[in-house]
């Protein structure tokens, strides 16, 4: 049987999927035909329904989740892992209004936090999330929303931090922040969706037995990146939320939920599991 798979081409990804994908594992006669795309793309695609099984941001999940569900492994959870909003000049908050802010996705769970925290900040372009750091520089922006690397690379740019949007999140919250997840389509049923998942839980686990070594698949995708930053990249943003959720994870995600329906965020009632 094959499916179609859809995951982005930063290192927590490409370590998470290289077995599966690459025949390094058993996958019970499941082949997967994959893409990598960013984080935008793909999430605009799980709104068309395009993929059967794709890496999206908890943001768009919260408005597709009637027709994807949810897999237990491969998420991105945790504490210090939020998007940053960042600047060429220092500026005030109090000003956000009108900031000429790009951001990674309309979509993405990035966005969706900085909506929560500032209701007034409207003026948003989308963007390739790799060129955001350049267009602020530039001068194109006021300010930026950065995701993945950006993180560990920005400080060396010159670029200033406004606020670290999952501090805020975890400090009004008390939860972690739910970054992206593995979907997969609910008409497969719960016993195609259960075995990908396990396959998906080995992937990982393959992967873990040769860190800290990182394999072509991860090096040549990465996107002019050194090794040491996959590895703060991969340490940050694949962990033990990735392995399995949780009741700590669930309840996170559940959060996100309640939080953007209460901020007018998003319509509709979730079904009655999140999962498959």
């Amino acid at each position: 049987m094959k499916l179609t798979l859809g995951f982005s081409p930063c290192p927590n990804d490409t370590f998470i999927f290289d077995a599966m994908v690459n025949g390094h594992i058993d996958t019970m006669g499941i082949t997967f035909d994959y893409v990598m795309e960013d984080v935008a793309t793909l999430n605009q695609w799980a709104t068309q329904g395009k993929l059967d099984i794709t890496k999206l941001s908890y943001s768009t999940f919260l408005h597709t989740v009637n027709q994807y569900a949810l897999l237990h492994s491969g998420s991105a959870l945790g504490e210090g892992v939020g998007p940053l909003l960042i600047s060429k000049k220092p500026l005030e908050l109090s000003d956000i209004a009108t900031f000429k802010i790009a951001i990674p996705g309309f979509n993405t769970t990035a966005n969706l936090l900085l909506s929560l925290a500032f209701p007034n900040a409207k003026n948003k372009t989308e963007m390739v999330f790799s060129e955001i750091e350049a267009a602020v520089l530039n001068g194109e922006y006021d300010a930026g929303l950065i995701i993945h690397e950006g993180r560990f690379t920005y400080q060396s740019k010159g670029l200033n931090k406004l606020i670290d949007l999952g501090d805020w999140w975890e400090q009004t919250t008390q939860a972690a922040i739910p970054l992206g997840g593995i979907v997969m389509r609910r008409s497969f049923g719960n016993e195609l969706c259960a075995a990908v998942d396990k396959i998906l839980k080995e992937s990982l686990a393959w992967s873990w037995k040769r860190y800290p070594e990182l394999t072509p698949f991860i090096t040549e995708n990465a996107q002019e990146m050194e090794e040491d930053v996959m590895r703060q990249h991969i340490n940050l943003y694949v962990n033990d939320y990735t392995t399995d959720l949780g009741e700590k994870g669930r309840s996170a995600i559940t959060t996100l939920f309640e939080k953007a329906k209460a901020g007018g965020l998003i319509k509709g009632e979730m079904p009655e599991s999140i999962f498959y």
